[in-house]
């Protein structure tokens, strides 16, 4: 039962990840040409066009793709409820889609902190990953920038982010 749950978690939480990196590419308005732009939207595609044409943009809001990941959510908590033999109330299922959410993206932002903190010591010129991880996580990082004064070269905005995002799993419990 254990691998059975194992496998259930992966399958979803890969899903979930690749629709928050569809709705985080779409809020920084990261280069859509990049081929890890062109990877998630061609992998979410076949989920979130179908459903957009019911749940429409809000602004240049993507509520679809977000509409989606929780959706994924839902089904990962049903699967799983299912195999384990259990059964929970809507409003449980949608609490814990919602803490599902956020626990991917919240563990998504971590690694995509860490990835970047040591792509930039090793960074040789141009890299379209290293582009839209710039990208991705320097909305992020920049006001963090802002507070701190300046401490000859040495950026610990990335470092403070990871605490930040620590703190908060712990807070809620995730």
């Amino acid at each position: 039962m254990d691998a059975m749950n194992f496998l259930i978690n992966i399958v979803f939480d890969l899903m979930i990840i690749v629709v928050i990196l569809r709705l985080w590419l779409q809020l920084v308005r990261a280069d859509f040409y990049n081929p890890v732009s062109q990877f998630v939207a061609r992998a979410s595609n076949p989920l979130v066009q179908p459903l957009r044409r019911i749940v429409p943009m809000l602004g240049s809001f993507d509520f679809a793709s977000l509409v989606l990941a929780l959706l994924l959510g839902a089904a990962k908590i049903l699967t799983l409820s299912a195999v384990n033999s259990f059964a929970m109330a809507p409003l449980q299922i949608a609490l814990f889609a919602g803490l599902s959410v956020l626990a991917q993206a919240l563990d998504l932002i971590f690694w995509l902190v860490v990835i970047r903190a040591l792509l930039s010591w090793f960074s040789r010129g141009y890299n379209p990953m290293e582009a839209i991880l710039h990208q991705l996580t320097e909305p992020l990082m920049a006001p963090i920038r802002r507070l701190l004064p300046p401490m000859g070269g040495l950026d610990l905005s990335a470092m403070l982010l990871i605490i930040a995002i620590i703190f908060v799993q712990r807070l809620l419990g995730l």
